[in-house]
Parts: structure tokens; sequence; C-alpha cells
């Protein structure tokens, strides 16, 4: 019986001796592998804040929200190779009808890196379509534009960028042109059928000039969204011209211009203005024009003041459709914004920023929409406090 067990003991011995000594037991991770997370980044991108809401400047609720979640990996497989992963978690998790993705995944995508100046992109990414609001990251954004409030912004496919210098670098995307069905965008409509590839084209470049005084972010975009009964397709053209200007070293100007003319209403905001008993799917041949200027002065490294100022215009081209249009307008509304902010960086080693800010939204209904299709003009403003911080955990 002691021959038996001494083996055993000794065994536990040498266990107990070398409690607390990680190297004892084998890694969760293969220590093969563990240098891999040397190229690896996750980030909590995150935007809470406490909320005082108005509704035609009469007090409605106050509530804390948690505005942006959203958790990312990435980080190199080889130096070849690079892999893009983002989840929004304030947002719901339902896949969606075309990509077979969940909603709520912003990006989940490769890079191929094929030479210096040439690489390759596949999988769910951000469409570069220009324009220095949509380039931010999310997180940084108090409230977005209309036209890109409403717009699919990740879609699948693949991407080509070449980039010959720090100067310039252009990029080329062909992408699924939405994430839904096609009637769950545009219900049953009575004069098209859905187009067979239904595929977003997307050209954009980037541009240095002038040792960054100036910077561009400049795009165009193709949709082919359907075709009409006699085989024409029907198509969305989208244009965004997005130009910095670092007049000081304190002082910068952004100004995003963006054009969007839809032969099918993609944005929806005049269908949703028209009541469902005169057309009850979405119309044909809307205009959608954006301006959006940011301004940036810096009081001190640690104290920003912001001014963000936007116009967002929404016509209807067919209007004469509607049998109530007697006069033949195509203006259905003007939504005006404007955000005022403070900004607080604390720490020099860590990027978070404490704000407080007002949101003030004011949407005016043209006459004839608002004769004719019961519109009513109305104010949003919200007064907010919170953080902003893509908090790199490792």
């Amino acid at each position: 019986m002691v021959f038996l067990l001494l083996p055993a003991m000794v065994l536990a011995q040498k266990q107990e001796r070398q409690v607390g000594d990680t190297t004892f037991y084998r890694t969760l991770i293969p220590e093969a592998k563990q240098g891999l997370l040397k190229n690896m980044s996750m980030i909590a991108n995150m935007n809470f804040a406490f909320r005082n809401e108005f509704i035609d400047g009469e007090y409605d609720q106050s509530r804390f929200r948690n505005e942006q979640f959203r958790l990312e990996f990435r980080g190199n497989v080889t130096d070849k190779v690079f892999f893009r992963f983002r989840d929004r978690y304030t947002r719901a998790q339902t896949s969606e009808s075309i990509d077979n993705l969940s909603r709520s995944v912003d990006m989940a995508y490769i890079r191929v890196n094929v030479t210096d100046t040439w690489s390759i992109s596949a999988g769910k990414m951000c469409a570069d379509w220009g324009a220095w609001e949509f380039d931010w990251n999310p997180i940084d954004i108090y409230e977005y534009s209309d036209i890109v409030e409403y717009a699919d912004n990740f879609l699948t496919g693949v991407g080509f960028t070449f980039t010959p210098s720090n100067k310039n670098q252009w990029t080329f995307q062909v992408l699924d042109s939405r994430t839904k069905t096609f009637y769950e965008l545009y219900g049953t409509q009575p004069n098209y059928t859905e187009s067979k590839a239904p595929l977003a084209f997307v050209a954009n470049w980037r541009g240095r000039l002038l040792d960054g005084k100036i910077n561009t972010i400049w795009s165009y975009s193709l949709f082919n969204e359907a075709q009409d009964l006699n085989g024409n397709s029907a198509n969305m053209n989208y244009i965004a011209l997005g130009n910095e200007f670092n007049v000081t070293s304190k002082f910068r100007l952004i100004y995003d211009f963006k054009w969007s003319d839809e032969e099918l209403d993609r944005t929806g905001i005049v269908s949703e203005t028209i009541p469902n008993d005169l057309f009850a799917y979405a119309v044909t041949n809307t205009l959608y024009i954006g301006h959006w200027v940011n301004l940036r002065y810096v009081v001190t490294p640690k104290v920003h003041l912001t001014m963000v100022a936007m116009l967002d215009i929404a016509n209807w081209k067919n209007s004469f459709n509607d049998p109530n249009n007697t006069t033949g307008e195509e203006h259905i509304r003007n939504a005006w914004g404007f955000i005022p902010a403070v900004e607080y960086y604390p720490w020099e080693n860590l990027n978070m920023k404490f704000f407080a800010n007002w949101v003030g939204r004011r949407y005016d209904y043209s006459d004839y929409a608002k004769s004719s299709l019961g519109a009513v003009d109305y104010t949003t403003g919200r007064f907010t406090i919170g953080f902003i911080s893509p908090l790199g955990i490792f």
C-alpha cells in the first residue's frame, strides 16, 4: 500500500508547490499563437449620455441612454492579411434577407495587401460613400443628417484600393445595393420589377492638398435597383463631396455636400410624408440635397468648442402624379439642424471625452405638403451630457 500511494503523494506535493505558477498549466490560447495578440486590437466604441428631450419647445422626458455601443476586433493575421469585425449592440440582432448577416454587424471582412500600393477587401464593409460626416466613427456623431441617417451604410461585397502616395487614395467597390429585399424597401410596385443584379458601384477619392491644409473625401455611387415595364433600369445616383480646411492649428472647418437622385425613393422621407391612401408604396423620382458644416476651435488641448449646422432638402420630381397638386410644386420639406457642443479631454494618454451639447432640429414643410399631404411643421431638441470613447481594451 505504501509503495502504491507514494507516487501520488509526490505528485500532489509537486502540484501544491506550483499553485499560482500558471506556466505549469496549459493556457487557453496556445503559446505558439499568443504572439498574434500583439497585432490585434479590441475596442469598445461607446457613447453614453443623459438626455433631456423637447418637442415643439415643450419638455417631453429625461432618460439615460446608450447612444452607441459597438464592440470591435481587428488586426493582422499576417503582414499581408488584415481582418476587422464590429458589432453594434444598440441595434436589433436580426438576420437580413439579402446578405444573411445580422443588421447589427457593421463590418466583417478581410483585407489582403497585394502590393505596397494595392489591396483587396471582401466581406461586409463600410460603403465608401464619401464626405466627412459619414467617414467618422459613428460614436463621434451627435446626430446624422437625413441622407446618412436613412442609408444602408454597411454592405457586403468587394473593394479595391490604390494608394500611390500619402496624398492620394482611390477606392472602387462593388456591393449589394441593399440588405433588405426589394419588397421590404419599396412595397408592391405597379410599374417596376426587382433587378436580378441589385448592385452598388462606388468610386472614392481621398486627397491631401497643400501639406494637409485641405483634405477631400469625394465619391460617386450608382445603385441598380429595379427595371420598369419597358426593361429600362431604375437607378439611384449619389454624389458626396467632403472638404476639410485646416485654417490654423486651432481652427478647422468642414463642408460636406450630398446629392441623391433616386428613381425609386430609396431614402424614403418623401414616401413617408405621402399618405398611404394616395400611394401605399415608395414613390418615384425623388431628389435629396444635403449641406453639412462642422466647425471646431481648440481653446486648449483639453477644451474644444464645436458647432454643426446642416440643411437637408427633400423634393418629389413626380409630384404631378398627385391629383391634388395643382401648382406643380416639387419641394416637400427642409430639415434644419444645429448642434453646439463643449468637449473636455481630461487625459492625454486616453482617447475619452466628456461633452455637453444641444441638438436642435426644425422640419419645415412646403405649402403643397401641408395642404395636400397633411404635413405639419415641428421642432425637436435635446440637451445632452455624456462621454464618448473608443476604449482600447488590448
